[in-house]
């Protein structure tokens, strides 16, 4: 008779999909949260005390002081998401646990929603669409939902990732050109092919842009990126996408911003008190606001599934996981 393996214990803080649940009863001994609501900080501790593997999510805010009542049998947070800024690294290093996250599998779905906002914001889509819904439509006029066109104008990409280019690639076929800030300027070979602009000032490209994407991680480095200060610099006619996390953005600056006119428009799928909307954003109908469903789609969530038990299965197996996270990445 073959010897048993032990299966590990793993904690999963919300709802996967059912193939992703089922394939992880199969391999572990995981504990799913069946209710999918977010787990409050309390049974985050509970679940750090029993656990010897953590998936959490953006909603579960892993910090030192719920590190610090962790078992010495926590030796893997596999995060069920490509950002980090949830989880805190230094902390996780120095008890010796890894963490783990999932890149590349939400790209396309990501920037597939930042081009949809490009065009609802421009377009005036949503507001076009609670017209119709309150019954107000009259009929086509001349003048009616006057938009603006995005061919030939300049989108400013803030991020020039994994995301940051798919977002270019599909912004040249609707015609705009393609610039770019980046803490790196990135190979020529992909600035050639996306006929892209490199501007090593931040401040001075967002003077001259029509529409602005945000598609940078937050990090220290990145918080309110987008400031009062920098905001002023854009256009009145410009409009921000924000497809990335809210925190980039100074949040009540850019309510400011666009309340006084002093932009054209905002798309925003992160905020920066999620799951709180800033309620003077509500007011406005020249912001397009999002639940923060850029990644939601079901290939996306099965794909991230399948790196979160890839990662797992590899760090158990004695190996180092395909995904690991280091502090010097972000």
């Amino acid at each position: 008779m073959p010897t048993s393996v032990k299966k590990p214990i793993v904690v999963v803080t919300r709802k996967l999909p059912d193939a992703i649940e089922t394939r992880m009863m199969e391999l572990f001994d995981a504990r799913l949260n069946l209710d999918d609501r977010p787990m409050s900080p309390a049974e985050l501790i509970e679940a750090v005390k029993v656990a010897e593997v953590l998936v959490p999510t953006v909603t579960d805010r892993v910090d030192a002081r719920i590190m610090a009542q962790a078992g010495p049998q926590l030796r893997l947070i596999a995060s069920f998401g490509t950002g980090v800024d949830h989880i805190d690294l230094a902390t996780a290093r120095q008890r010796g646990v890894t963490v783990t996250n999932t890149p590349g599998v939400l790209t396309e779905d990501t920037a597939d929603m930042t081009m949809a906002l490009i065009l609802a914001v421009s377009r005036r889509l949503t507001e076009g669409e609670r017209l119709v819904r309150a019954g107000s439509w009259e009929g086509w006029g001349p003048t009616l939902m006057l938009g603006h066109r995005i061919w030939g104008k300049r989108l400013g990409i803030i991020g020039m990732g994994r995301i940051g280019q798919a977002v270019a690639r599909r912004a040249r076929g609707f015609g705009l050109s393609i610039h770019y800030h980046n803490r790196r300027r990135v190979h020529p070979d992909i600035e050639n092919e996306l006929e892209a602009t490199y501007w090593d000032s931040l401040d001075q490209m967002l003077a001259r842009m029509d529409v602005i994407s945000i598609n940078c991680p937050h990090t220290p480095a990145t918080y309110h990126l987008l400031s009062s200060r920098r905001l002023k610099l854009l256009r009145p006619t410009s409009i921000v996408v924000n497809t990335s996390r809210g925190e980039v953005i100074d949040e009540n600056a850019l309510a400011k911003s666009l309340a006084g006119r002093e932009l054209a428009g905002a798309g925003l799928d992160v905020f920066e008190h999620e799951p709180a909307v800033n309620p003077k954003l509500l007011e406005l109908d020249n912001v397009v606001l999002m639940p923060h469903m850029g990644s939601a789609t079901i290939e996306g969530r099965i794909d991230m599934g399948e790196k979160v038990i890839i990662n797992i299965k590899t760090f158990v197996d004695g190996h180092t996981p395909p995904d690991r996270v280091l502090e010097q990445m972000f």
